[in-house]
């Protein structure tokens, strides 16, 4: 896995200007600043929003000391100064409590990502968000792909890049690492495909 360089462009607009745009934007609108560009966040689906829902029942029953937070804005320091709404960010409760928007991704034990069906989905989320909470130090990175019906955890953090990716089909019994230590049953996701 590579991560990317500041020498591949310049960014579309400085952080603070996109915060400002992201600010004005109205509440039917997500924006996101991703490898020093604004990437507008796809609406989601029905499914979408039932994988979303599936993953957080998990994470109560297993880990009630932590909270699967939607939508949370992280300052994913990287290169650009990007700014990130993972669909979801894993954190022990109250972790958000007085942060701005845009919080400090310290602390954060797990970002996740499902897949849109749009045309982008391919580098937004499996490479450059990806790459972002790497450099940002989150520890472990779980893609649940719509496309392939597959899970892609993404941990073993060093030098602000994963080392390991594991795959896992949908049925399969799928075991977070450390520090997230919980165990998916994911048969359910079968019900959530097209």
């Amino acid at each position: 896995m590579t991560v990317r360089s500041p020498s591949t462009h310049r960014a579309q607009m400085s952080t603070e200007d996109f915060e400002q745009v992201a600010r004005a934007a109205p509440e039917t609108v997500t924006f996101e600043f991703i490898n020093g560009r604004v990437e507008v966040k796809p609406a989601t689906d029905g499914d979408h929003g039932e994988i979303f829902m599936w993953l957080l029942r998990q994470c109560l029953r297993h880990r009630p000391e932590l909270a699967l937070y939607p939508k949370q804005g992280l300052a994913v320091e990287t290169f650009y100064g990007d700014r990130a709404r993972p669909d979801g960010a894993l954190a022990p409760v109250d972790h958000f409590a007085g942060q701005g928007e845009w919080s400090d991704p310290t602390g954060v034990l797990m970002a996740l990502e499902v897949t849109s069906y749009d045309y982008e989905t391919n580098l937004r989320d499996r490479v450059e968000k990806r790459d972002g909470y790497a450099a940002a130090g989150i520890p472990v990175y779980l893609l649940i792909d719509r496309d392939t019906e597959e899970l892609a955890v993404y941990s073993d953090l060093r030098g602000g890049v994963y080392e390991s990716r594991t795959l896992h089909p949908y049925g399969a019994t799928v075991k977070l690492p450390h520090p997230v230590s919980i165990t998916l049953e994911t048969e359910k996701l079968k019900d959530y495909t097209r």
